[in-house]
């Protein structure tokens, strides 16, 4: 896909260090849920640094919507867009990635790897299909909780907070063991969608592996 500029409609913090950015959405532009692009900011000095961002709109949606946690301290591309006003342009390379639905499940996330699972979750939303699908949402602290009130009311008890930095009533405390795993997957489990940190991501395909899930699924 060649490149397209957009121009930014909204920037809103939805957290401490979240962006919620809308832009303009071009003709025929076309992703499924869960995909990513890479995206610039049209500025000097800035167009060439792509960096790769899910969308959190739905296809069917007239704007594009990005959800992307933010760093500050480093001085790149995300504290640049930290600064982004609205009519400001972005710049939208290839659309690209490899998770997708496909049925019923439990979604294991950590930090800012839940970002390609708002989008599956808000599509299945508006098909009226949530199911028994479940999350498991893994962060620091309840301020560091993406769309906390949106995944209430969307999963219910099927939204599973696990806090490794803070205790609270009501949330699970600590890191993500095997047990935890066990304790919500179960052997009529169709799919496991994983998404986080690297370190996170091979300690839970290695928990996984030890609870006899199948890697196919």
């Amino acid at each position: 896909m060649e490149q397209q500029n957009v121009k930014v409609k909204s920037v809103d913090k939805i957290t401490h260090d979240v962006l919620k950015i809308i832009t303009e959405k071009p003709k025929l532009f076309n992703f499924v849920p869960g995909q990513a692009t890479e995206v610039s900011i049209n500025k000097n000095d800035w167009k060439n640094e792509k960096r790769p961002f899910t969308f959190s709109s739905l296809p069917e949606n007239d704007h594009l919507e990005f959800t992307i946690k933010t760093y500050p301290l480093k001085k790149g591309v995300t504290n640049e867009l930290l600064q982004l006003k609205i009519n400001d342009e972005l710049i939208l390379h290839d659309v690209f990635g490899a998770i997708a639905y496909k049925g019923e499940g439990i979604f294991i996330a950590g930090g800012a790897g839940i970002t390609p699972f708002i989008s599956i979750f808000r599509y299945l939303n508006s098909k009226n299909e949530i199911g028994n699908n479940k999350l498991i949402f893994a962060n620091k602290t309840k301020d560091d909780i993406i769309l906390d009130q949106e995944f209430k009311k969307l999963l219910g008890k099927n939204f599973i907070n696990i806090l490794s930095d803070e205790k609270a009533e009501n949330y699970a405390h600590g890191q993500i063991t095997e047990g935890f795993l066990k304790a919500h997957i179960s052997d009529s489990t169709k799919n496991v969608y994983v998404c986080g940190p690297p370190p996170m991501m091979d300690a839970i395909k290695k928990q996984l592996d030890h609870l006899k899930i199948d890697k196919k699924k």
